[in-house]
């Protein structure tokens, strides 16, 4: 990796963290604001919401650690960095955003069968602080590629979607008593963030699991290698994620039995120049010759 590309990623690395402390912080004094709120409107749905937001608190205060984790470099203890800090983080606040989601079904199921009367003047002004709060957070950390970072503002657009949902139900509820529409709004907004949220899951559990980056073709790679005209064969090739963002590569390439110093210079420098354009953060390359015996093929 070139020192132009380190200093690009450590200083996204750290916009990332800033971001992640940035929403904390919103979050976390909203939440506060709602319980005041709620007591003050003597809403339940409001209270319930301001407990949802301190589970979000908790996530993003956990992902803005673990993202500054994922700062550090290599040590003798993790040699790769602590960039999988990241993806740790972006599981656990999957779980706490599912977790979240239920506890909000829970509580929306049963008011389609005893709806139940609202503050309709209250819920509006509290919709349109909550839209404003989340949203501003919601597009600060949507710029992150990580993710960390994507979970993070899936669960801040949840909440601007909730809100929203709070919005429209209390125009109608200041012109009609027509209380059922609060669960009905939870319940759909609820059910589209927690498949989304599904989906975010299946592909943090896949990089855990060390499967290949769905924006890296191995066979693409292998292709470009194969092209140069001293190698004969590539094989041991391996592909995984640190952390969504940043990808790790390892290959064998067998060269012909009579390639130069020159020739093996310039495989080198074309591997190096392929890893460039593909965005990788650590490559290995280990080159054979023809006649030579590789446990590994």
């Amino acid at each position: 990796m070139t020192h132009h590309q380190h200093q690009h990623q450590h200083q996204r690395l750290s916009e990332n963290s800033t971001s992640l402390k940035f929403a904390f912080f919103l979050n976390l004094g909203f939440a506060i604001f709602e319980i005041l709120g709620g007591l003050w409107t003597n809403s339940v749905a409001i209270l319930s919401d301001a407990l949802h937001d301190f589970g979000d608190s908790i996530a993003l205060g956990l992902s803005w650690y673990l993202e500054k984790q994922a700062n550090k470099g290599g040590d003798g203890r993790f040699s790769y960095g602590y960039r999988r800090f990241s993806l740790l983080a972006a599981l656990v606040s999957t779980i706490v955003l599912i977790v979240g989601s239920l506890f909000m079904l829970s509580k929306s199921v049963p008011r389609l069968l005893r709806p139940e009367h609202s503050n309709a003047q209250g819920m509006f002004i509290f919709a349109l602080v909550g839209i404003l709060v989340n949203g501003a957070a919601a597009l600060r950390l949507k710029q992150g590629k990580s993710l960390n970072m994507r979970v993070a503002a899936w669960h801040l657009l949840e909440d601007v979607l909730g809100w929203a949902a709070v919005l429209a139900v209390s125009v109608v509820l200041l012109f009609r008593d027509i209380h059922i529409l609060d669960p009905i709004l939870s319940i759909l907004i609820t059910l589209y963030v927690l498949t989304n949220v599904v989906i975010n899951l299946k592909k943090t559990l896949a990089l855990f699991l060390q499967a290949v980056p769905d924006d890296l073709d191995v066979a693409e790679v292998e292709r470009t290698i194969l092209d140069l005209p001293v190698v004969n064969s590539v094989h041991h090739t391996h592909a995984w994620s640190l952390d969504g963002e940043h990808h790790v590569l390892t290959m064998h390439v067998v060269v012909d039995e009579d390639a130069t110093k020159n020739d093996l210079i310039s495989v080198r420098r074309q591997f190096r120049d392929m890893a460039e354009k593909v965005d990788l953060a650590h490559t290995t390359l280990e080159i054979e010759y023809q006649d030579e015996d590789c446990f590994m093929r």
